[in-house]
């Protein structure tokens, strides 16, 4: 009879104390996976955390040890079982003990374990997890620099757009497990395909738990997305190490969304004894390659003397295609990352596809996420770029740290390089930069780049975003010397965009639900608005920009009004940058925005969803902008006022790889609900290349008089509605009406 592997969890209680030594005073019940946080708070009966200023009371919660608590009740195993105590993650420091006798200790939280218990555990033992309190470098000051020496997220030291609320306790996966004593132990499908990827040579590594008994027989299938078997082999294993060879022929490829269908194949294996199964493992792999290459022309830059090296690759090539990335930036989907369930994925990264994304990059200042989000990336298409757990500091390369970087970066690389969605490695977040004071020279670096080529060579690898030629920022719809967004992107020149935001309000129901009544109208400082980012949040600055807000609109008498203009130039600020982007192919490769979603409810954000997962109008306005193919309006402002000459250039932007008919689009402007539309221009344009943008005329329009407060272009291409593209911009009447004037100018 096949063997049945039995899992168990674990009923937890979790206390706190001032020592690892000394006995939490009080227990509660525990969540796992979960956080010491919550767990406490439940049983006190605190408010939620992220109401007003609730996630104060959590502060000193860091500074505590807190032990968790198990009366093993042992599941019944055979002669030839073994049980086995399985933890996917402990966030962050921490020891194990069974009965009060050390049996395990370890820093860092990305690092999986298993202890087997088959021989030294009973019934009604104690079994005890001792998480220390969170790292701080001695002597930092209060903030992410605490971080600087532990591979612990930086984000939750505080941030611009997350409380200083630093998670502890058992976070991933944690039961136990009886096994057969002779089990897979470790199982993973490596390829290698042709230059014409035509072939895909496959090579699976087996691990044994034991040296194979003579009668044991270890088969291999590999089956395509329908369930039809493709390739297989069976052996009697002489080592505990396995090495199986197969070439697959003509392998249906892994594609990126938007540009084929993220096919993936299903590796297993199984382990026979004596005609009986022991253990069966398996995983989906995908067929694909890539690079990061260099964009067109790069090479004769610098143009002039003296001279230095061109700008480095980071345009992205998958199965030998060029692909432009539009993506954003991803942040933590909770606070607390044992909250995090496959379902929080799959609400969000539903969210991301229906926008055209193809490229989510996981943000180094947050957790590697759990297996869900890469099993998902892989069946929807949607590409990582993944940084390692370095964010904004300068992280000194001492022995100990270098220590725990080494174990946390080998464990997130054989973790992840099974995962066809995966596609870049990072050092982390703007780490040459003056506030963090890195360079390639900074052993963390070498040391990440030295495991990334030692575990995973086939996959590109960068020291940090942004490099030279790469862009962050800027963060405002308009800065403090008057220039909007439509002119210094229109600018620019960077061959990739991996971070840029446009701030913008919550919406007035949604600010309810966590500012009190009594501070909830106007936003001020010293209440909930700054606690939740919108006010002092970054640089002295703020996230809801309300005197950009009245700058274009004047004072807002109400909450509704202030949130219904700043989302509407959130949303217009970010079609700019994404759809001009676009434009700037093939020198640019990648429109990443910070951010997409974010961990707790921000009374104003970058963000294009709320958290949990409530899209904003800028979600909108960047799903329209993402489109394979859109009609497109360069425009030079978002305020026009009567008699202005409204100027706004036509495109046609196409990341298909097939060719393209020619059409007409139809320019028309309105003013209001009621107007009337005027039109512009026709424009019949020829057909498109596979991934070619097409540049198309200038309108010149004189504005006339109009009693309107906004006013509406829209672009329809005949035939093809799913096209159309509308800009919603300010409109200021005059005292008296002019002539209206119509002029093309010919490109």
């Amino acid at each position: 009879m096949p063997h049945s592997r039995i899992r168990k969890e674990l009923d937890w209680t979790v206390g706190w104390s001032r020592s690892a030594e000394e006995q939490p005073g009080k227990r509660v019940p525990a969540v796992v996976p979960g956080a010491v946080q919550l767990d406490w708070a439940r049983a006190e009966g605190w408010g939620d955390y992220w109401y007003a200023d609730h996630w104060k009371q959590y502060v000193w919660m860091e500074d505590c040890f807190w032990t968790y608590s198990a009366i093993l009740s042992m599941p019944e195993a055979g002669a030839r079982e073994r049980l086995y105590f399985v933890c996917s993650g402990v966030d962050y420091r921490f020891t194990v003990k069974l009965n009060g006798i050390v049996l395990y200790e370890q820093e860092g939280m990305f690092t999986p374990f298993e202890i087997d218990l088959t021989d030294i555990a009973a019934d009604g033992d104690e079994l005890a997890i001792v998480v220390f309190p969170a790292p701080k470098r001695e002597g930092a000051s209060p903030g992410r620099e605490q971080a600087d020496q532990s591979c612990k997220p930086a984000v939750s030291y505080g941030w611009d757009w997350h409380p200083r609320l630093i998670p502890l306790g058992i976070w991933d996966e944690t039961y136990l497990d009886v096994r057969a004593s002779s089990h897979i132990e470790s199982f993973e499908t490596q390829y290698r395909l042709s230059p014409d990827l035509a072939a895909a040579a496959i090579e699976v590594v087996v691990e044994l738990s034991e040296w194979p008994e003579d009668n044991g027989v270890l088969r291999w299938t590999l089956t395509d997305w329908q369930g039809k078997s493709v390739a297989a082999e069976e052996i009697s294993p002489r080592d505990r190490i396995v090495r199986i060879h197969s070439v697959l022929r003509e392998p249906q490829l892994w594609w990126p969304a938007g540009h084929g269908e993220p096919v993936l194949y299903q590796s297993a294996v199984e382990w026979n004894e004596g005609g009986s199964q022991h253990d069966r493992k398996q995983h989906a792999i995908g067929f694909r390659t890539v690079r990061l290459v260099m964009h067109p022309g790069a090479w004769e830059e610098p143009s002039q003397f003296p001279k230095s090296r061109s700008n480095p690759p980071i345009l992205l090539e998958v199965n030998g295609r060029e692909i432009f990335c539009k993506g954003a930036n991803w942040v933590n989907p909770e606070i607390f990352p044992g909250t995090i369930h496959e379902q929080t994925y799959s609400t969000l990264l539903e969210l991301a596809g229906n926008a055209h994304m193809n490229l989510l990059r996981s943000w180094g200042g947050g957790i590697v996420n759990k297996e869900a989000f890469f099993r998902l990336c892989d069946e929807r298409g949607i590409m990582v770029w993944q940084d390692f757990p370095l964010a904004c500091n300068n992280y000194a390369g001492t022995e100990a740290y270098l220590k725990v970087l080494n174990q946390e970066s080998r464990s997130i690389i054989r973790r992840l390089r099974a995962h066809c969605s995966v596609v870049i490695w990072c050092g982390g977040n703007e780490l040459f930069n003056g506030w963090s004071g890195m360079t390639d020279q900074s052993l963390a670096l070498r040391l990440l780049n030295k495991n990334c080529y030692e575990l995973d060579p086939q996959r590109p690898f960068l020291m940090t975003s942004p490099l030279m030629g790469m862009a962050h920022g800027h963060y405002k719809f308009r800065d403090d010397q008057g220039n909007e967004v439509y002119q210094w992107m229109a600018k620019a020149s960077s061959t990739a965009y991996t971070e840029f935001g446009v701030p913008g309000p919550s919406s007035a129901d949604y600010i309810r639900r966590f500012i009190p009544k009594s501070e909830v109208y106007p936003p001020r400082r010293g209440t909930a608005w700054e606690t939740h980012h919108a006010l002092g949040s970054w640089q002295s600055e703020d996230w809801l920009n309300q005197d950009t807000i009245e700058h274009y609109f004047g004072p807002c008498e109400s909450l509704e009004l202030l949130a219904e203009r700043g989302q509407w130039l959130q949303a217009e600020g970010y079609k700019v940058i994404y759809e001009e982007a676009r434009r700037q192919k093939p020198r640019c490769s990648m429109a990443l925005n910070w951010c997409l979603n974010e961990p707790w409810p921000t009374a104003a954000n970058n963000s294009l969803i709320n958290w949990p997962a409530e899209p904003k109008p800028a979600y909108e306005a960047v799903k329209a902008s993402c489109r394979p193919i859109l009609a497109s309006a360069r425009i030079s402002k978002f305020s026009w006022q009567e008699g202005e000459t409204f100027a706004p250039e036509l495109w046609i932007l196409s990341d298909s790889y097939g060719h393209q008919p020619g059409g007409a689009i139809e320019a028309v402007l309105s003013f209001g609900p009621e107007e009337e539309e005027t039109p512009l221009l026709e424009w019949n344009f020829p057909p498109l290349e596979p991934d070619g943008n097409r540049r198309g005329p200038v309108i010149q329009y004189e504005l006339p008089h109009r009693l309107s407060a906004c006013m509406t272009l829209k672009l329809r291409v005949r035939g093809r509605e799913e096209w159309d593209s509308t800009y919603t911009l300010r409109y200021t009447p005059a005292r008296s009406s002019n002539e209206v004037k119509v002029r093309l100018l010919n490109m």
